[in-house]
């Protein structure tokens, strides 16, 4: 709960904002180890001053009605259950400077998995994607490794199978590395392609668990398969996912967009800065400029923001971006 107290109405750096925690066991929580989580919160907002007053916190500054809304946020998801982290409250910290309400956006469950796991959007960009994925035929991810594109695309595939709303799961994806030309494998067609399309298996084990996942695959209810199989087919009532979208070829890319049938609903995930075509022309890149203005698709871009993965992951993909910058 916050009160605000404002001095002369021109001074904004004489707002102070007033958050009483009545709970002394989420207070701790909200301040973290040590303060770690305070003191992320003063490095974020290095214009404001947060004294903290027994079981209250005074914020003063001109961003002081802002921390205090993302102290509340805080609040709200520790009241619902969820633990606090460096990482957590970094990505809320994003998210009420977007203006959104963290406590909506990481309490939207889009299902939950075999063990009871929800699965969740847990940043700004992820919230539009899966948003995206609902609203429209065909959504397109792109953004660096760790953001959640395959994930959160298997999640609403599963969700949408649940719900009657597709009778089929069709997952795909290029086998660049075998240049499409599978015969040189050993085993089988699925012993052949399950190489590739392993992150989308583990999601799918994630969400169904390994039993569940392979009685959709006996009866035909999922269905796995290289891009090169796409060729010549109309998918109607189906979910279907392009992963890897970046090692397309333009030619590819278009054969995949118009095997998509009535009632079904699409998503193509890709990262433009892992293309591995040898030179060739990505099928993803540029693609936005090409279909921008269709009904129906959305372009969603993820950042590094966005990785949801052990920090040092972002740090990396900030590190690249960097070099490549320069």
């Amino acid at each position: 709960m916050s009160t605000t107290e404002t001095g002369d109405a021109v001074e904004l750096a004489d707002t102070v904002v007033t958050t009483t925690v009545a709970n002394p066991n989420l207070f701790a929580e909200l301040l973290g180890q040590r303060d770690e989580l305070l003191r992320l919160v003063e490095d974020s907002f290095p214009s404001c001053v947060i004294e903290v007053a027994g079981n209250e916190l005074r914020i003063e500054g001109p961003d002081a009605t802002l921390v205090a809304r993302l102290f509340d946020e805080l609040l709200l998801l520790l009241e619902s259950g969820q633990h606090l982290d460096l990482q957590k409250v970094e990505r809320t910290i994003d998210m009420v400077r977007e203006d959104l309400r963290p406590s909506e956006v990481l309490g939207q469950d889009i299902l939950r998995g075999v063990k009871g796991k929800p699965v969740r959007p847990h940043t700004a960009g992820q919230k539009r994607y899966v948003d995206a994925i609902a609203a429209n035929t065909i959504t397109f991810a792109i953004g660096p490794a760790g953001t959640g594109k395959s994930y959160l695309a298997v999640a609403a595939a599963v969700q949408s199978l649940q719900r009657r709303e597709v009778t089929r799961i069709v997952l795909t994806r290029p086998a660049v590395e075998a240049g499409e030309r599978l015969g040189f494998l050993p085993g089988d067609l699925m012993a052949k392609v399950d190489p590739y399309l392993r992150p989308l298996y583990d999601a799918l084990y994630d969400m169904l668990g390994p039993e569940g996942t392979q009685r959709l695959l006996e009866k035909g209810t999922v269905e796995v398969a290289p891009l090169a199989f796409m060729r010549g087919r109309t998918l109607n009532g189906s979910f279907i996912i392009l992963d890897e979208a970046q090692n397309t070829t333009p030619e590819q890319m278009k054969m995949f967009l118009t095997r998509i049938g009535f009632g079904s609903r699409c998503v193509v995930t890709g990262d433009v800065t892992q293309i591995d075509l040898g030179g060739a022309t990505s099928g993803l890149k540029g693609i936005d400029s090409i279909l921008t203005g269709i009904e129906g698709i959305s372009f969603i871009r993820l950042t590094k923001r966005d990785v949801v993965r052990h920090r040092i992951v972002a740090a990396i993909v900030d590190a690249y971006e960097r070099a490549e910058g320069a």
